[in-house]
């Protein structure tokens, strides 16, 4: 606002300052008069009491929870005054961190010296506290007659180290503190009724991209969302968001899902057994996760299916088609489908550039056509489900970019949409009956946020 009098001020006629001044006083008093926290306080109690969000597609619930949090230290977000420079009250400044920027020439253009740098060097040592610093991060300084008090830096939204001088009258010798804030958790329900695709419809209904990969992995094991969705099936999602200061900072998790396709119903809820594992499970204990995904790529199209008597797109022949291919555009990661052994990696003939990968049971997957590979990987290397093994390419006998895999248990190639898949461990027996309350408790929410959501349509 100081700027925008400036600006006023330096264009107006010499007679009319007086009468500028007199105005910006006037307006200055009235915006302190105003009581800006109790209308901001009840403005957001006023949004929580309205009626739920709608769209076409979903329906957004939305409740707070009660949290606590520290008390914050200054902000280190005031007005920039100069490239990377900014002066605040109390003698602090604050300085951006630049490319190739590093604690000797943040303290220098601090004016501080290098046996500065090296005592708060040996305070963070231990925690490592200022070992890696990023572009575009802060670091706020207090300096009184040449010696440094204090050093801030915000980490992140919710964490900020403080290292201070322990005595002000012996100099060199600091201390790190950190200070931490809770973020507000707020719980929403989103139901959405699928009718192009569930990345574009969930996007619609407010779902973050985040959020709506989140939900696709709970039940890739089952689910083939690029093949498996018909038009009027529909998914319903309880989660949580961040929020500080009344802002959302990001997702929480899924603590319950479903999605329901042509009458049949897919339930999944999260559960922490009292190990600190996490894991969803089917309301009856199951596990969601099988031994392998359904599908190695995310949201791709089905391009070609198993078909034993394929007539060859290249070779313009009959030859059999024991694997599924998956067209997408170049560059998009492959997924290991199962946990395993690298035990081919190279270019083999027509499969272009290919990775087999051997599994327990006698099971081996193939992933061929890849543009190039996880330069991580070699063969030998040991994967997991999921990691990324290389990216969709059009090598070999390939008419476009797609990957091609194949399932094959004992030597016998299987269609790797409908071969069985063997699950992992159910709910130990331990933690039964406290899963059960849970689950119990989520299928009751989802029944619940469903009705309302079936009254307000």
């Amino acid at each position: 606002m100081l700027q925008h009098f400036q600006t006023l001020k330096n264009n107006f006629p010499p007679v009319h300052l007086a009468a500028a001044s007199i105005c910006g006083l006037i307006l200055g008093i009235t915006l302190l008069l105003l009581p800006s926290e109790n209308v901001s306080a009840t403005r957001e109690l006023r949004d929580h009491k309205s009626t739920p969000e709608r769209t076409s597609n979903s329906l957004a619930l939305q409740f707070s929870s009660a949290h606590t949090q520290e008390n914050t230290p200054a902000s280190l977000n005031a007005p920039e005054q100069g490239s990377n420079t900014d002066q605040t009250p109390d003698n602090w400044v604050i300085y951006s961190v630049q490319k190739d920027d590093n604690l000797t020439s943040l303290f220098r253009r601090a004016g501080l010296s290098a046996q500065d740098v090296h005592y708060v060097s040996q305070a963070t040592s231990k925690g490592k506290e200022l070992s890696r610093l990023y572009p575009g991060e802060k670091l706020a300084f207090q300096v009184a007659n040449g010696r440094l008090n204090k050093i801030k830096y915000q980490v992140n939204a919710l964490k900020t180290i403080v290292i201070e001088s322990l005595n002000p009258g012996a100099p060199h010798q600091y201390q790190v503190r950190t200070i931490e804030r809770t973020p507000e958790t707020r719980e929403r329900f989103t139901e959405v009724s699928i009718h192009n695709s569930l990345f574009s419809d969930a996007a619609s209904a407010g779902l973050s991209d985040n959020m709506i990969m989140r939900f696709a992995s709970i039940f890739s094991w089952d689910i083939d969302f690029s093949q498996d969705i018909h038009n009027g099936d529909s998914v319903r999602i309880i989660y949580n968001e961040q929020f500080l200061d009344g802002k959302k900072i990001r997702d929480g998790n899924i603590v319950a899902a479903q999605f329901i396709s042509q009458g049949k119903t897919y339930t999944a809820v999260r559960y922490t057994d009292s190990d600190g594992r996490t894991r969803y499970y089917t309301p009856e204990g199951h596990s969601m996760r099988k031994a392998f995904l359904r599908m190695p790529v995310d949201f791709a199209r089905i391009s070609s299916r198993f078909n034993l008597s394929r007539k060859h797109p290249v070779l313009n022949k009959i030859r059999a088609h024991k694997g599924v291919d998956y067209a997408a555009k170049t560059g998009t990661p492959i997924k290991a489908s199962g946990d395993g052994k690298v035990i081919w990696l190279g270019t083999k003939g027509g499969y272009g550039r290919t990775i087999i990968i051997e599994h327990g049971g006698k099971i081996q997957t193939l992933y061929a056509h890849m543009s190039k590979y996880n330069t991580q990987l070699k063969k030998g290397s040991r994967v997991k489900q999921g990691q990324t093994i290389g990216y969709i390419g059009s090598s070999g006998l390939a008419t476009g970019p797609h990957l091609h895999y194949e399932f094959r248990v004992d030597g016998t190639h299987k269609n790797p949409m409908t071969v069985k898949f063997p699950q992992a461990e159910p709910v130990a027996s331990k933690e039964r009956l406290a899963f059960r309350q849970i689950a119990n408790q989520m299928m009751a929410q989802l029944e619940t946020y469903s009705v309302r959501y079936a009254s307000a349509q």
